[in-house]
């Protein structure tokens, strides 16, 4: 039964809670739904991240490539230009736990070389009788850390007057697996450094033009048109053909790291063109200009911070290609040259087809190439689906 209705012209029933209020209170929600409802958008995507599990790892293992490079010089078993000569060309080596059937610990066979004088080709075969531990935490090659602290300790050692070539050796008799240890330090960070470059042009440029639109984002988007109509391999190799063969390696090695960020800007700018078109014309961009916040104020502190996750993600999607093309550049002979060790440098090695086909393991630095770029590419996807918890 229902309560009559008030006569025309009677003020309608009100009725005021005198309960406290409680901006938290979360009524008829379970302990998940508050949960979800309390958090901030910070908690959010990383919640949403943890859902990509191929994300997830890619981050983990990325992390971990990352910390290897600061302690390279005692992960790597030998000297960067330590040299065998007397193991030119070995194949991998096997890691073995058992011998004659009794535990051993991780240990290696010995090996002797014989040289076949018609084709001059090295044959190595195993010695059983010579077993050789592997030792932890060792004195081996000496080394000066980051070029500063002298030292030789090692994560792992051959065996005293021993031979330890996990992935084998190279023409010289350097172990490719310190090599590729080393080369991990140039190729991984020449991506940082160029996308950091590429990152600040690509805001400032992108920006501005997104914002004071006109002439200048005319200009600016021919510009771009141009450079990307521009195949990329040509012209980093004509980029990279300018500089002097008489500049020393370091010098070199930022040139091309400069080159890359240059021309990597181009899809960055794009995106903030885009976004900052989108936002300027809202009612906080407005409130700023009305109380006289300067231009890089409104961009930097109001427009930027609102789609920095989406730029992230494309950052991260954008690495990869950096470190693909040094190890093109590397590669052709036009990026870095040695003394300084990179995975495109050390791929110079197999150029030939007869070096593939005698001694494929110098092809084992393309792996933690491919294992690289498919991590960066797996985690911009998961950073890119965070970007937006809401969805």
């Amino acid at each position: 039964m229902t309560s009559p209705l008030p006569p025309p012209g009677a003020p309608m029933p009100h009725f005021v809670s005198t309960a406290h209020f409680d901006p938290h209170a979360t009524e008829a929600m379970t302990t998940s739904q508050s949960r979800i409802h309390l958090a901030s958008q910070k908690q959010l995507m990383w919640w949403k991240f943890k859902r990509h599990r191929l994300a997830l790892i890619s981050g983990i293992f990325l992390l971990f490539v990352y910390l290897m490079i600061i302690i390279v010089e005692f992960l790597a078993p030998y000297g960067l230009h330590t040299k065998n000569v007397d193991f030119i060309h070995s194949p991998p080596q096997r890691v073995r736990l058992f011998h004659d059937g009794s535990f051993v610990g991780p240990f290696v066979y010995g090996r002797s070389m014989s040289l076949d004088l018609d084709t001059l080709h090295r044959s190595y075969t195993d010695r059983p009788n010579d077993v050789q531990p592997i030792r932890f935490f060792c004195r081996g090659d000496a080394y000066k850390f980051w070029g500063l602290i002298s030292s030789d300790l090692h994560l792992v050692c051959p065996a005293v007057g021993g031979q330890m070539f996990l992935l084998g050796t190279d023409r010289l008799g350097r172990d490719v697996l310190s090599r590729i240890l080393y080369g991990a330090r140039i190729s991984l960070t020449i991506g940082l450094i160029g996308i950091t470059i590429s990152f600040c042009l690509g805001i400032i440029i992108g920006g501005l033009a997104g914002y004071w639109g006109g002439i200048f984002d005319l200009v600016v988007q021919r510009l771009i048109e141009v450079l990307q109509s521009l195949p990329s391999l040509p012209l980093w190799m004509a980029l990279a053909a300018i500089m002097p063969v008489t500049w020393s390696p370091i010098v070199i090695y930022f040139g091309i790291t400069v080159i890359l960020g240059i021309i990597d800007w181009t899809g960055l700018a794009r995106a903030v063109r885009s976004k900052l078109l989108a936002l300027r014309e809202e009612d906080y961009v407005q409130a700023a200009q009305l109380m006289g916040a300067s231009t890089s104020r409104v961009i930097g502190r109001h427009l930027v911070p609102g789609f920095m996750s989406h730029l992230i993600a494309s950052a991260t999607i954008s690495i990869p290609g950096m470190i693909l093309g040094e190890t093109a550049l590397s590669f052709l002979g036009l990026g870095l040259r040695p003394p300084i060790t990179s995975w495109g440098i050390l791929l110079t090695e197999a150029k030939s087809v007869s070096v593939i086909a005698f001694y494929p393991w110098l092809l084992f630095p393309i792996i933690p190439v491919v294992l690289v770029i498919l991590a960066f590419n797996f985690l911009g996807d998961g950073l890119r689906d965070a970007a937006d918890p809401y969805k």
